[in-house]
């Protein structure tokens, strides 16, 4: 990539130049594929302007000269507070697809999460010295859903994440204007042969292999057939997140889908803070949806998050630079984090989550306290 004739554009210094970096060699209607929400997008743009809201209170006089990230999410170790969201296609991105962003993850020593609508199969995405998380949806054919569950095991998964806030696909506008398809070489191969759907749009696809009708009773199917950590992705209300506890939940994951789903939606961050106080201690917490930073992960630790699920920046990354790309953007992450739990007084992930968190004048204190 260059920044003129001849001339090299430097290193980004941020995930934002990452995005900037990635936007140049995308086709744009990949870009808008990866970078877009559903409807007007308002919930795609309040989850930044939540954590833009969120101001942290630093603590002084604690010696803080280096700040240690290491944390464990889900039970496993973990150089940081950050795990690789489950994000479907990637080999759209880039060729090398998901391998690249598993052996990227391993390196940088957090989990990476492989995806139902992985366009690599299972057995590649495991990475070599790495953790593995394993996302989950409730599938119509019920027999590939018992499959990916006992794959996940086999594969020497540490957690199984099912995914509960997709019945289907939100009304993601960009990808309808600019006819987006899902292609060949990126079709879900760990599906049935009759549900890759490849060339399909993303909603049309969706339509065909998730199965709309998950309920309560059906988490209780998925508890009964794994001994893994299960955990529940897209929890937003506070009851919700007291009754997955109450049957069983191990950990749970804020998130509106990074505003791919109910425009209008509640922003993750906003929805944290009370659904910590309902469940305390009983499960781990996770955020995802808007994270773009290390003073972001910061936030989320600071209003109670054990971590975050990070994700278009890692496809950001994929698509600048492959496998290389993905270290750097992870890089920055990490880079960012320590300079600010070290700036705000934390020497460690345990004093981050004692930080105290200011909303900015006017933010709703029954979403943002």
């Amino acid at each position: 990539m260059t920044g003129g004739p001849g001339v090299l554009a430097p290193d980004p210094l941020t995930l934002a130049d990452v995005e900037d970096r990635a936007r140049a060699v995308l086709a744009p209607e990949v870009y808008d594929f990866v970078a877009g929400g559903s409807g007007d997008e308002s919930t795609l743009h309040a989850n930044r302007t939540a954590f833009d809201r969120c101001h942290l209170v630093p603590r002084v006089l604690n010696g803080v000269e280096t700040a240690d990230t290491t944390t464990t999410l889900l039970g496993a170790a973990s150089s940081m507070p950050v795990a690789v969201a489950p994000m479907a296609f990637h080999s759209v991105v880039h060729p090398d697809g998901e391998p690249a962003v598993s052996r990227a993850a391993a390196a940088a020593g957090i989990p990476f999460t492989a995806a139902t609508l992985a366009s690599r199969p299972l057995d590649e995405l495991v990475p070599a010295g790495g953790e593995l998380f394993l996302q989950l949806y409730w599938l119509r054919d019920r027999a590939r859903t018992a499959w990916l569950i006992a794959e996940a095991e086999r594969l020497g998964a540490r957690a199984l994440i099912l995914t509960v806030d997709v019945p289907f696909m939100g009304r993601r506008l960009r990808d309808l204007r600019n006819g987006f398809a899902v292609p060949a070489h990126a079709a879900p191969v760990n599906l049935a042969d009759t549900q890759r759907g490849a060339g399909q749009t993303v909603g049309g696809h969706a339509a065909a292999v998730i199965d709309p009708t998950l309920s309560w009773a059906d988490l209780e199917w998925v508890r009964r057939r794994t001994r893994l950590p299960l955990v529940l992705k897209g929890v937003l209300d506070p009851a919700d997140a007291r009754r997955a506890v109450d049957l069983g939940a191990d950990g749970l994951v804020v998130s509106n889908h990074g505003g791919r789903q109910l425009d209008g939606a509640v922003p993750s961050l906003f929805a944290l803070p009370a659904i910590r106080d309902e469940v305390g201690d009983a499960c781990e917490l996770l955020l995802d949806s808007g994270v773009r930073g290390g003073t972001d992960v910061l936030r989320a630790l600071a209003l109670g998050a054990s971590g975050v699920l990070l994700g278009r920046p890692v496809l950001w990354g994929l698509a600048d630079g492959g496998e290389s790309g993905v270290t750097g953007a992870l890089r920055l992450l990490r880079t960012e984090l320590e300079v600010s739990m070290a700036l705000a007084g934390a020497p460690n992930v345990a004093a981050a989550r004692r930080l105290g968190v200011r909303w900015a004048p006017g933010t709703d204190e029954r979403e943002g306290s």
